[in-house]
């Protein structure tokens, strides 16, 4: 089976658009990020969709997909959180430590269940899904009033939902990894 099927070649796209979003909004071309960013999410949409319609699912799609979402996501938060980029509405760092650790916490987790017990898949878990639509729309809220230049609520809203599914998430992720390694 071929391993650059056009799922895996969106999502080498949305890879390729992380360089583009953060320069974009660095040198506050703030529409053109937040048109690049949208274009990644709808990448990582298309990718999906064409990968099970084409029946091409590919163990490297299945690695670089969930990779890409992490990358675009971390970048997001990393980028509206530089303190010294003139936004109007900024990510708090306590935000983008808890998040970028919540990641982190993960992926050392699934290592050591791996490492002490073998192998074990994870499958993402409705928090987990439900913590990347709650970053996206975060990141998507709070690039849309950058660009316009104003504040809002809705920013604030968004950061709290993010903390608490950060929390959430993470917890359950921690709480499934202790079941799987007390049934083995």
């Amino acid at each position: 089976m071929a391993v650059l099927t056009l799922a895996n070649q969106l999502t080498l796209l949305r890879m390729l658009l992380i360089p583009a979003f953060v320069i974009l909004t660095i040198y506050q071309y703030l529409g053109w990020a937040l048109s690049t960013f949208v274009l990644a999410g709808v990448t990582d949409m298309l990718d999906g969709v064409i990968a099970r319609w084409s029946n091409k699912r590919t163990n490297v799609g299945a690695w670089l997909d969930p990779a890409a979402d992490k990358l675009l996501l971390l970048t997001a938060f990393i980028v509206l959180t530089l303190p010294d980029l003139d936004l109007t509405n900024r990510l708090p760092i306590w935000l983008t430590v808890v998040v970028i650790s919540r990641d982190v916490i993960i992926v050392l987790t699934v290592a050591i269940v791996n490492l002490a017990i073998g192998p074990r898949t994870f499958q993402p878990s409705i928090y987990g899904k439900l913590a990347t639509a709650i970053y996206v729309v975060t990141s998507v809220v709070t690039m849309s009033f950058n660009y316009l230049e104003q504040t809002s609520l809705a920013v604030d809203v968004c950061i709290y939902a993010s903390l608490g599914i950060a929390l959430v998430s993470g917890l359950h992720y921690i709480a499934h990894a202790a079941r799987a390694v007390n049934s083995r």
